[in-house]
């Protein structure tokens, strides 16, 4: 982990990890109700890497699409 934030700046880690870990933990209050801190615990983390996965997938495509010119 230390390694995938060295070097970047918090703007950067906010804009990458934040909206996802936000929408995960809002997603999980709303809905998850188990009565088991283990089912809920591992649905939040798998809703967050899906979440992150989508978000990393939106993203990347965003930034590839306007450092492209189009002719």
């Amino acid at each position: 982990m230390y390694q995938l934030l060295r070097g970047r700046s918090l703007k950067a880690i906010s804009i990458d990890a934040l909206p996802p870990l936000a929408l995960a933990f809002l997603i999980a209050e709303l809905f998850f109700k188990w009565r088991s801190f283990t089912l809920e615990c591992g649905g939040f983390l798998i809703t967050w890497f899906v979440l992150d996965w989508a978000w990393s997938k939106v993203t990347s495509r965003l930034s590839a699409s306007t450092a492209s010119p189009r002719f």
